[in-house]
């Protein structure tokens, strides 16, 4: 099973307070943005809290994504939504479908818009960026 496939059977088993709990501690968990990579082209636009994207390529040619947010349930929500892609070829990343990764975690019921109003945002800059790398 993968990471992300993990993480959900866990998240299943969770009440609402021990899933917000998992996904604050997946925000931790993601690596260090530099301060200077959170500016406004990096930013994403829709988003309730400040979330910043900013995508590298790896040696193999593979994209990596750096990101964080000023608020930490958000950014557990984006340390999920990279889980599904992170370290994929575009090629790959433009055949992922996010949202339907993410539908099992049913997270516009366990969370308030303001917490979810982004994610689409953030799945098309993932998207678009897998494109541009085509």
């Amino acid at each position: 099973m993968s990471k992300f496939d993990d993480i959900y059977e866990e998240y299943d088993f969770l009440d609402a307070d021990d899933r917000y709990r998992l996904l604050i501690d997946l925000g931790r968990e993601l690596p260090e943005m530099p301060e200077a990579l959170k500016n406004d082209a990096t930013l994403v636009r829709g988003c309730s809290a400040s979330v910043w994207v900013y995508p590298t390529q790896n040696d193999d040619g593979s994209l990596n994504f750096l990101a964080d947010s000023n608020a930490s349930i958000t950014k557990g929500i984006i340390a999920l939504v990279l889980l599904s892609v992170q370290n994929k070829s575009a090629a790959d990343i433009s055949k992922v479908d996010i949202k339907e990764k993410l539908a099992p975690f049913n997270l516009t019921a366990q969370l308030s818009s303001n917490r979810t109003q982004g994610i689409p945002n953030m799945i098309a800059l993932i998207q678009e960026t897998a494109k541009r790398y085509l």
